[in-house]
C-alpha cells in the first residue's frame, strides 16, 4: 500500500490518545458523541463492544477514508460495575469496595475504513487483584492521584499500582484503555508503519 490512510481515534480520553501517541503515528482525536448507557441484561464484554463499535462508526460515517479507532472499557469486580467515581469521596468509597477483591477490565477496540471495508474488532482482559488497604491508605492515594475520572477509580500506570497484589494481562496497555499490541498489527495491516 503506498499510502497509509489518515488516522482518527474516536475519543476524548486523555489516556487513550497518551496511548496511541506512543505509536508514534500521526492521527487525530475526535468526540464520537456516542451515549454510554447500559442496557438491560448486558454483559460487560458486551457493552465494551458495543460501544467500541458505535464510537468508530459516528465517526468512520463523516470519515470514510479514514481508519478510526474506537474503544470502550468496562470494569467490573463480581456482578458491579466499576464506573469513573467523578469526584473524591465515591473515589474513595469504591476503592475500599476493592480491598482484598479481584476486578476484571474488559477493553473492546474496533477499527473501521469504510472505504475499504474493513472492520477489525478485538477485546482484551484484565485482571487486577487488590492487596488488603485500609481507609488512610485509600485516602492518601486519592488525594495524591485523583483518579476519579478512571474506570476502578484508580490509574495503573501511576500511583495506584500500589494498590494491587497482582496483574494477570495479555497486554498491559489494555488496562489503561487501549491495548497496543493488537491494534499495532491492525494498523499494520492497513497500512501504517508500526514497527
Amino acid at each position: 500500500m503506498a499510502t497509509a490512510p489518515p488516522l482518527i481515534l474516536a475519543s476524548t480520553s486523555r489516556y487513550r490518545r497518551a496511548l496511541l501517541e506512543r505509536l508514534q503515528l500521526p492521527f487525530e482525536a475526535l468526540a464520537p458523541g456516542v451515549e454510554e448507557t447500559w442496557l438491560a441484561g448486558e454483559a460487560p464484554a458486551g457493552r465494551a463492544r458495543r460501544l467500541a463499535l458505535a464510537k468508530a462508526r459516528a465517526v468512520a460515517e463523516r470519515y470514510p477514508e479514514a481508519v478510526v479507532i474506537g474503544s470502550d472499557q468496562v470494569a467490573v469486580c463480581g456482578s458491579t460495575l466499576l464506573d469513573k467515581p467523578g469526584d473524591a469521596a465515591r473515589c474513595r468509597e469504591q476503592l475500599l469496595s476493592l480491598t482484598g477483591r479481584e476486578a476484571r477490565f474488559v477493553t473492546a477496540v474496533a477499527v473501521l475504513c469504510v472505504a475499504r471495508g474493513v472492520v477489525d474488532e478485538f477485546c482484551d482482559t484484565t485482571v487486577v487483584t487488590f492487596r488488603r488497604f485500609g481507609a488512610d491508605e485509600v485516602a492518601r492515594y486519592v488525594d495524591r492521584d485523583q483518579p476519579w475520572d478512571c474506570a476502578g477509580g484508580f490509574r495503573g500506570e501511576s500511583l495506584g499500582v500500589a494498590l494491587f497484589e497482582r496483574v494477570e494481562s495479555s497486554d498491559p496497555t489494555g488496562l489503561v484503555g487501549l491495548p497496543l499490541i493488537r491494534l499495532a498489527a491492525s494498523l499494520r495491516a492497513l497500512g501504517h508503519s508500526v514497527p
